[in-house]
């Protein structure tokens, strides 16, 4: 013992004479003592409390517990940040991967030093079946676990998932991705077996064609499940790319009202600009640099009066981005007439999306004023009206992203530095 030590008064038992045990009586744990105890002295450095509690019968310690459900924690996936889509893994088509796998499988040779021909000939056999079953089950592993769960995602991909395929569609997908990789291993190792017991150079040869050809109409077969995820991964990988962190304004409105013209004069995006209602077909991004600082500027699809759960999923796109992404709103008016939206609805739909997302930093704007027979108001905020030029709105845009960058630094530093309670 060093000087570091210190004198402890402490109770001196072996391990098993105080057990914890439940009471009927007492929802928790007590003491039972089991034999009288006496003061003593001793030194120690560290001192290390164990505590045990009765499970079913056994006496189990809860530092093991803990450090399980610590294992546990570690080991569950934490949420992705936004970018999944663009880190999935490239998807061959399924004639690709089945050609590419018959010809590696081919050129597989016998084992040397293989004296006997049919023993040679069963042992071609099974490692080419072997080599044909892993060359398609190994691409069909790595995509089922490098597509990413959906429960994991940010919950503005999440939506994305849902809203473009459907409610479980994508783990249909990737369920028959995985189903087929099964059906492949075990026909596979079937045929590889059978082979490896032919008798005979020439059943050696029988069992090798008749498996070759049964896996492969095998893939053939049930193969488009991988088209279907290959088609999805291209849509995904389309999606625009979000940056939490730059300041975003995401115009919003009903169908038709000049949102997308708006996006063209304010950002790099070339959103498509037609003449009828839901034009935009999905969420489109522009990116915008002012005074050194890049920002982006989002279109999204037209909403119409009515309830959500009559909304379409063009409508819903358009919640999903305002719920989950930290946006400024730029609400685009057409008191016209020619949207197809009257006035009046407009008004109910803004006082929504209003109402519901109050924490958004927000500016009104007035498309198609030419069309307007009374004097034309393009700015509206804060109940002050005044007309002005595209060059104005874009240093009224200018000013609510500055705000809005202002406020996801403030959000950041504060998740960076919580208060420690007193």
């Amino acid at each position: 013992m060093n000087g570091s030590s210190s004198i402890l008064q402490v109770w001196q038992m072996p391990s098993s004479s105080i057990l914890l045990r439940r009471s009927i009586f007492y929802k928790g744990l007590f003491s039972v003592p089991k034999k009288i105890m006496y003061p003593t002295f001793c030194f120690c450095k560290q001192m290390q409390t164990t505590v045990y509690e009765n499970v079913r019968g056994s006496y189990i310690s809860t530092v093991v517990t803990k450090q399980t459900s610590k294992i546990k924690e570690k080991a569950a996936a934490p949420l992705e940040a936004i970018g999944a889509f663009q880190k999935l893994p490239m998807v061959m088509p399924s004639f690709d991967i089945l050609y590419s796998a018959l010809r590696k499988a081919k050129r597989i040779s016998p084992t040397k030093g293989i004296a006997s021909v049919a023993k040679r000939e069963r042992n071609r056999g099974a490692k080419q079946l072997d080599a044909l079953m892993k060359e398609l089950a190994i691409p069909l592993r790595t995509y089922k676990e490098n597509f990413p769960d959906k429960r994991n995602l940010h919950p503005y991909e999440r939506s994305l998932i849902e809203l473009t395929f459907g409610d479980g569609n994508y783990e249909e997908v990737l369920g028959k991705v995985d189903a087929l990789r099964k059906k492949v291993v075990s026909v596979g190792k079937e045929h590889a077996s059978l082979c490896a017991k032919s008798l005979t150079k020439r059943e050696a040869e029988e069992r090798l064609s008749e498996g070759m050809k049964t896996i492969e109409e095998l893939f053939n077969r049930e193969g488009k499940v991988v088209d279907a995820l290959l088609n999805v991964a291209k849509i995904l990988r389309a999606m625009p790319v979000v940056d939490l962190e730059t300041p975003t304004l995401c115009l919003v409105g009903a169908p038709n009202v000049g949102k997308s013209s708006l996006v063209r004069l304010l950002s790099t995006g070339k959103p498509e600009v037609c003449n009828y209602p839901f034009t935009t077909k999905g969420i489109l991004m522009g990116h915008v640099t002012l005074s050194y600082q890049n920002f982006q500027v989002t279109d999204t699809p037209g909403l119409l009066r009515r309830h959500d759960e009559d909304r379409n999923n063009l409508e819903k796109l358009t919640l999903a981005v305002l719920s989950h992404l930290p946006t400024a709103v730029l609400y685009v008016h057409d008191l016209s007439g020619e949207c197809g939206t009257s006035p009046s609805d407009q008004f109910v739909i803004y006082k929504e999306i209003r109402e519901r997302f109050p924490d958004h930093l927000w500016l009104d704007v007035v498309s198609k004023c030419d069309l307007l027979q009374e004097s034309p108001v393009v700015f509206i905020t804060d109940n002050v009206k005044s007309e002005v030029s595209i060059d104005e709105l874009k240093c009224k845009a200018h000013e609510l992203l500055l705000s809005q960058s202002t406020r996801i630094k403030n959000q950041k530093n504060n998740q960076e530095s919580p208060e420690v309670p007193s």
